[in-house]
This record gives structure tokens, sequence and C-alpha cells, in this order.
């Protein structure tokens, strides 16, 4: 699953409304690597790019991302993989504002929906992957 997550480039085949994504720059900086990446989301008539820094803590089995540019005010999630008897366990959290007050309230109104539909994408691109065992969520924490 941590392998799956940190697949970036990967997304836009799975993910609902990842259009594309693209890796700018990449770091290997000993315990862990930095990739500076580029998504663009579409959504009904909003098309956004933005960029984040990924972090990723392979020995942690944690990956962090922070908000870079595009059209958020902030924007930072975390994602924490263990292993579980029936696969893997993922803690994920995410915490965003839309610059955009209009995009923000679209969002606002369907943004849980919205999580479930992205964790679960997640979660049968893994079965896909991995074969049926791959990952539960053990909590959905979010924002907007």
């Amino acid at each position: 699953m941590y392998a799956l997550v940190a697949d970036v480039e990967s997304y836009p085949q799975f993910l609902p409304w990842c259009a594309a994504a693209r890796v700018r720059d990449r770091r290997d900086e000993g315990d862990h690597e930095v990739m500076d990446a580029d998504l663009v989301i579409s959504f009904k008539v909003f098309r956004e790019r933005f960029g984040s820094r990924v972090t990723l803590w392979p020995g942690e089995r944690k990956i962090d991302t922070e908000y870079l540019d595009g059209p958020f005010r902030y924007m930072e999630s975390t994602w924490r993989f263990r292993d579980a008897p029936e696969g893997c366990e993922v803690d994920f959290f995410v915490d965003f504002e839309f610059r955009n007050r209009v995009l923000q309230g679209v969002i606002g109104v369907v943004f849980n929906d919205a999580m479930q539909r992205i964790v679960r994408a997640f979660e049968r691109r893994a079965a896909a992957l991995y074969g049926s065992g791959g990952a539960s969520a053990a909590s959905r924490r979010s924002s907007a």
C-alpha cells in the first residue's frame, strides 16, 4: 500500500478527478525521499493544477504532503501504514482550503463523498495489484 500511494505518477490511471500527474523533481535525502509533484484535478467545470512536496518515509511507513502552488490557500496530508491481519491498515489525514470561495463551497458540499470515493479507488487499486487482502482504512480524518 505504501508503494501504491507513493506512485504519484500512476494516480490518473485510477483516481477519480485526477486528469494528470507529473513528478517535477525527486531527491534522495538518506532516510527519506522528497519529490515535488503536480496533479491536475478536473471536477465538473473546474480544472486546476497544483504542486505539492511529497516526503516519503519508508522506514516509518509514512507519506507527508505539503502544498507548493496552485488553487489552495493551504493543503497538507499524511498517510500512515500498519500491518494488520487482513493486510494493511491505512490512516489518512488531509486538511485544505481553496483560495476560490466558489470552489471551496462546491467541494465543501461533496467533500466527504469525494474522500470516500478516493479511498475506495485506492482500495480497489490495491486489490487489483496485490489481491483482495490489500488494505482497510483504519481512519479517515479530513477537513475542508
